[in-house]
């Protein structure tokens, strides 16, 4: 009997532990979903390298080319067809330096700082003219007390020959008594002017050594902006510098930017058509897409025989803060307001690089969409460096100034800009 239970147990045993012998048949084979994953990278890092190899290819040949856009000028008024080139600059502009040598020990400003007009901007070491003008100061209280003395005994040798020139009108004293007051009386009235001329002295040496404190001081001399700093603390400035050593001759260069205009040269051959108040039109060389307007203020009364070139002085009307001192500007010269000219069509300009002549044609290239263009214009006379086109090109349209060489109608091309 208990053999017979024994049996039955290990049977049942021996059958639970078969039933936990099964397959999972969801699991994958083992090294399976290690490959995948290797496959899937492998396929992106194909994909990436086919999408590099497309864009280099797409890149390789093609030309680079220069490119500017073609401006349209005018349509207010009519132009004299004079155009010259030039810089902004400001009319009150000034190197800013010290009236005695010494060496920075503050500046006050910075590039663009906006100062008024005799604002400290900057000092120097200034402790030996402090104890110097300390000295005469001294002074001038020593010569102002020894004339407040000569006053003093000035006052009462008056009182005494008074006294005298009583007594003896009584018979009480003698005229040699009565004399010798009066000439020690002299004597201290030329006393007296004698330190009261000490007393000047000392006061102007306390003005001289209270000037040379001063001098220590650089004042803005007008209301203006701080262009560029020309010293640092510690450096030496000196009014005027010779030679190439260490010492600056300047602290900041600062301007005021109310006074802004445009100075440009224009050929002799074309003077007689400027005037004096004439409007102009003016492009800045930083703001392609805007023009400015101005008058002639001043045609500089002298040539310069080497360049066959007259000076001509521009205000700005459309004053503006984005025009800074330096800028390149175009001027385009207008007729007279009160000229009885009909008002003229706006004009095309491109630069005058990009107008090409191929066998007595005169052509452009223009660039959309990536590819160039070959397009024949009719183009006007160059004026400064920029060349009117009367037909053929459109305001905003990209012309070629440069890398003409070996380019096709219709082949692509990298641009870079001008």
């Amino acid at each position: 009997m208990r053999a017979t239970l024994a049996s039955e147990t290990e049977m049942n045993e021996s059958t639970h532990d078969l039933s936990r012998l099964r397959i999972d048949r969801d699991r994958p084979p083992p090294g399976v979903g290690r490959a995948l994953r290797w496959s899937a990278l492998i396929a992106v890092g194909a994909a990436v390298l086919v999408i590099v190899f497309v864009v280099v290819l797409r890149g390789v040949g093609r030309p680079t080319v220069e490119v500017a856009l073609a401006e349209r000028v005018g349509g207010g008024g009519a132009s004299t067809g004079v155009t010259a080139n030039g810089y902004v600059v400001a009319r009150t502009q000034a190197s800013v330096s010290s009236k005695i040598t010494g060496r920075l020990e503050y500046l006050g400003v910075e590039e663009g700082s906006v100062v008024e007009q005799g604002r400290i901007i900057a000092r120097l070491e200034s402790a030996d003219y402090a104890a110097a003008l300390a000295q005469r100061e001294a002074e001038l209280g020593t010569a102002r007390a020894g004339l407040l003395e000569a006053e003093a005994e000035r006052d009462q040798l008056r009182r005494d020959v008074a006294r005298s020139r009583d007594l003896r009108a009584r018979g009480l004293t003698s005229e040699q008594e009565t004399e010798q007051l009066e000439m020690q009386l002299a004597t201290a009235e030329a006393r007296v002017n004698r330190v009261r001329a000490q007393v000047e002295a000392a006061a102007a040496a306390v003005g001289v050594a209270r000037a040379n404190l001063e001098n220590t001081y650089i004042r803005a001399p007008f209301s203006g902006t701080v262009l560029r700093k020309d010293a640092e603390v510690g450096e030496v400035v000196a009014p005027a510098v010779t030679g190439g050593g260490l010492t600056r001759g300047a602290v900041v260069t600062m301007a005021d930017l109310e006074t802004l205009e445009v100075e440009v040269d224009v050929n002799e051959a074309y003077i007689a058509r400027v005037r004096n108040g004439q409007p102009v039109s003016i492009d800045l060389d930083a703001y392609p897409d805007t023009s400015f307007r101005g008058r002639v203020r001043q045609v500089v009364p002298t040539a310069d025989r080497q360049r066959a070139t007259v000076q001509v002085k521009v205000s700005i009307l459309d004053k503006d803060p984005r025009i800074l001192p330096e800028m390149g500007a175009t001027v385009e010269f207008m007729e007279q307001e009160d000229d009885a000219q009909p008002a003229a069509p706006s004009r095309i300009f491109v630069p005058a690089a990009a107008v090409r002549d191929e066998s007595g044609r005169q052509i452009v290239w223009i660039v959309r969409d990536g590819r160039v263009e070959r397009r024949e214009v009719d183009a006007g006379p160059v004026t400064g460096e920029r060349r009117e086109i009367r037909s053929g090109v459109s305001a905003g349209e990209q012309v070629v100034v440069a890398g003409h060489d070996g380019l096709q109608d219709g082949s692509r091309v990298q641009t870079a800009p001008r």
